[in-house]
């Protein structure tokens, strides 16, 4: 986003366009340019840390990945074994999370936790070996 006054140009915000032939004049009397802004600081160069803004997982570092938190997107920590996971039967039907989760780690899988007592009390999952 942009701050007021200015409009977004292939993701720099750039001052309105004086009409053609028309020249702002500062008090010196010298014509002054358009200025350009950078890119917004939330686009990465680098790769993001935990709680940074991103588009896609590849945009975070290592064990970390970009998930929906609120309206935007952050980069999350992969689930460790043991922690709760998301598990979505089918695709598509995971509908709007606007707290996602991000996957379970290599070599970890989103199961039904397993506990003492009468089978289906649980529908929690949680990321356990495979």
């Amino acid at each position: 986003m942009c701050c007021p006054g200015t409009t977004c140009s292939n993701g720099f915000c750039t001052s309105p366009e004086p009409p053609h032939g028309a020249a702002e004049v500062d008090e010196m009397g010298t014509e002054v340019l358009p200025r350009r802004t950078p890119a917004p600081a939330w686009i990465p160069s680098a790769k993001g840390e935990e709680g940074d803004f991103c588009l896609r997982s590849s945009d975070c570092a290592a064990g970390l990945c970009c998930a929906r938190h609120f309206w935007s997107k952050i980069c999350k920590p992969v689930l460790r074994e043991g922690q709760v996971c998301t598990r979505h039967r089918r695709k598509g039907t995971h509908g709007l999370e606007i707290f996602q989760r991000c996957q379970c780690a290599e070599g970890l899988a989103c199961r039904l936790q397993r506990e003492q007592g009468p089978a289906d009390t649980s529908r929690l999952h949680t990321c356990q070996r495979l």
